[in-house]
């Protein structure tokens, strides 16, 4: 009996973790219990290195709409490289989207959710199917290394000088009140 009941325990077991690793919805559900329970908060430390200029790095949206970054000073700027294939990226989402819900409406803060594959029609449907209302580009220039190296998910914020004030590669909770914070101190600096 009991080589039985160690025999399920361990077929149960394998069964959980093959769940993890091949299916990304599920991989993204641990993580996001994860982000729940305190673990994953981003560091909100302005990073050492900076960008040489945001003139020139373009985006663009579902409505063929380009968005140059240098176009945007004055303005508080976050950018966030994703992809749907992403488990880290999907366990995210919930959290970003809370974040741009509080912020949508505030003209001195942009919101930048750039398809890293850029399938527009996919991360459309994608973002629908979640009900969440983030906006969606892909990239339509180079990007510098110092702002996306292919990591994802990246976040990156910009203050309104166009000075690169947050870094982040990985998943993370934006919905904490840290990055709450952090954002309107940038939104209210001159």
């Amino acid at each position: 009996m009991k080589f039985i009941q160690k025999n399920i325990f361990n077929a149960l077991l394998i069964i959980m973790l093959l769940l993890i690793v091949l299916v990304p919805d599920t991989k993204a559900f641990f993580i996001k219990s994860l982000m729940e329970i305190g673990f994953y908060k981003p560091n909100v430390e302005i990073p050492k290195e900076n960008v040489d200029g945001l003139k020139g790095i373009r985006f663009k949206d579902v409505n063929g709409n380009l968005v140059d970054l240098g176009d945007l000073k004055g303005k508080v700027i976050f950018l966030n490289f994703w992809s749907t294939w992403c488990p880290p990226c999907r366990a995210e989402m919930p959290s970003i989207n809370k974040l741009y819900d509080q912020f949508k409406n505030d003209k001195d803060i942009i919101f930048i959710f750039a398809d890293a594959d850029g399938e527009l029609t996919k991360s459309s449907r994608f973002m629908a199917d979640r009900k969440y209302t983030l906006p969606i580009y892909k990239v339509e220039s180079n990007i510098p290394e110092q702002l996306f190296t292919g990591a994802l998910p990246t976040t990156v914020i910009f203050d309104k000088q166009g000075r690169l004030s947050f870094k982040h590669e990985g998943v993370a909770n934006y919905a904490d009140q840290k990055v709450v914070d952090f954002l309107t101190q940038f939104k209210s600096a001159n």
